[in-house]
């Protein structure tokens, strides 16, 4: 039942099998169905979720009522409004399900108890939050100095297979572009 996402901490930290313990014990599990919403704008982002299966997106909705997707997270991935959960403080962001999900999730206050009480997980944390700041960083130059092909085949890198899975206007979205002008570059590069 934990597999996933003790390799994942596995990435960075080395627990105990009786460190494990004492962090499963404290996560929570929840089903999330396709097009059901975990955050939105506005609230406060009181968890952090862990995706087992599924996949999550985090968006920002503008005044137009358009949304434009910041990030996908499939399988093995962490999804948060990082600022919000940080803070408790408003959203920017919404998060949703693209797919049926299934995520492990801790709150703020387990999570803050955690890295007192194992304080591996604040070093996995960090570099979970490290490595999260450095993809947005890449994501920002990409967006700027890069084409949409470029942007496309970075996306098919970053996500390989989920292009199969989730509909062309959520990666659209994600591209900066409309779903025709996706069609297009596909079609050149098909």
């Amino acid at each position: 039942m934990y597999q996933r996402i003790l390799s994942n901490f596995a990435m960075h930290v080395h627990l105990t099998v009786a460190e494990a313990e004492y962090v499963t014990a404290r996560l929570q599990k929840k089903q999330v169905k396709k097009g059901e919403v975990l955050l939105n704008a506005g609230e406060i982002c009181r968890n952090i979720y862990f995706i087992d299966s599924g996949c999550l997106r985090m968006y920002y909705t503008d005044t137009d009522a358009e949304d434009h997707n910041i990030l996908f997270c499939p399988e093995n991935w962490w999804s948060v409004d990082i600022a919000s959960f940080s803070g408790q403080r408003p959203a920017f962001y919404n998060i949703s399900a693209l797919e049926d999900t299934s995520v492990f999730y801790l709150s703020f206050a387990t999570l803050e108890q955690l890295y007192v009480d194992v304080p591996k997980m604040e070093r996995f944390f960090r570099i979970l939050t490290q490595n999260g700041f450095n993809l947005y960083q890449q994501r920002i130059t990409s967006n700027l100095s890069q084409s949409a092909e470029e942007r496309y085949e970075l996306f098919q890198k970053q996500y390989p297979k989920l292009e199969q899975r989730i509909a062309q206007k959520q990666i659209a979205s994600y591209l900066g572009i409309t779903p025709v002008f996706l069609s297009m570059i596909r079609g050149r590069n098909g």
